[in-house]
């Protein structure tokens, strides 16, 4: 991790109010370093000095700050990919396409897609959405 990049990440913990952790600031930097949602499992094994209940703990607080959002693969399993910078306290923007790829299971947030409006019944209120396709990633097309 390059000391701009740890710099960024303390910078982003100090303006959701949260201690600046060596687990923390290693969980940002695995997720930043992937260009797919990361599940918890995922993380488990590349920090096997960090215990279960502590990476739950840090995903779970970086969720409610809005640094990382959740979306579930095809199996059912949580991922987590860091938030953009328009996600807030309890208030993710995260409303874009998540692709899930049938070959490597990863789940992509695409980001720069752009999706319709929606138009809901009268009576209803969204607090967000998720949208997800399925098929094959550009990394699994090539095999």
């Amino acid at each position: 991790m390059t000391t701009a990049t740890n710099n960024t990440f303390e910078h982003l913990l100090d303006q959701h109010h949260l201690k600046k952790t060596v687990p923390r600031l290693r969980v940002l930097a695995m997720m930043a370093e992937k260009n797919t949602a990361t599940s918890q499992p995922d993380l488990e094994n590349l920090m096997q000095d960090v215990d279960r209940v502590t990476l739950y703990r840090i995903l779970n607080v970086f969720e409610e700050k809005g640094i990382i959002h959740k979306v579930f693969d095809l199996n059912g399993t949580a991922n987590y990919a860091i938030c953009t910078s328009n996600c807030q306290e309890h208030h993710h923007h995260d409303e874009h396409l998540h692709f899930n790829c049938t070959v490597c299971n990863n789940v992509y947030c695409l980001n720069d897609l752009s999706l319709p409006a929606f138009n809901l019944p009268l009576g209803f209120k969204a607090n967000g959405f998720t949208i997800y396709a399925s098929g094959t990633c550009q990394k699994c097309t090539k095999k």
